[in-house]
């Protein structure tokens, strides 16, 4: 029994992003994770391998020119949450990210979106869509953040 309350207490964590440096800056803030439950979500099944020992799903990958893409993507990751039920929801960008960070507002997580540190000078056009649907709202850029912008919280990933 104690460990059945133990664990209704560990938070179900679900880390996601698409591939390449969106997957790298997610794996960087894995010590982050510690304590927590995580289900790692990406577009290569040939990830699972950087997050050994860890819950590892795969999606497909698509763009927005791709609508169909997008709507299988959407209705997998949909599955996967309604299965996972995380409480948190991290992304570090890209379409995968943005249907997770408004399917888990919709679930009731606290979603949080952390930009990705190529954008320099402006914010993303993704981080700009889940901007008012993200409980926190990164950037990793200091002269990027403002009072209605994105927060900087510390050092580039």
């Amino acid at each position: 029994m104690a460990s059945q309350k133990a664990s209704k207490q560990t938070p179900r964590v679900l880390a996601i992003a698409s591939g390449g440096g969106h997957w790298v800056q997610l794996l960087r803030l894995r010590p982050a994770f510690e304590g927590a439950k995580v289900t790692y979500v990406s577009v290569r099944p040939a990830y699972a391998s950087d997050v050994p020992g860890e819950r590892f799903m795969s999606i497909n990958d698509a763009t927005r020119w791709d609508k169909v893409g997008l709507a299988k993507m959407a209705f997998k990751l949909l599955w996967i949450m309604l299965r996972v039920r995380p409480n948190v929801v991290i992304s570090t960008g890209a379409a995968p990210g943005y249907f997770a960070i408004r399917l888990g507002k919709l679930l009731g997580a606290r979603t949080i979106w952390l930009d990705s540190i190529a954008n320099v000078e402006e914010m993303s056009m993704t981080g700009m869509l889940v901007k008012d649907k993200a409980t926190l709202w990164l950037t990793q850029w200091p002269h990027l953040a403002g009072d209605n912008g994105p927060q900087c919280q510390g050092s580039v990933l």
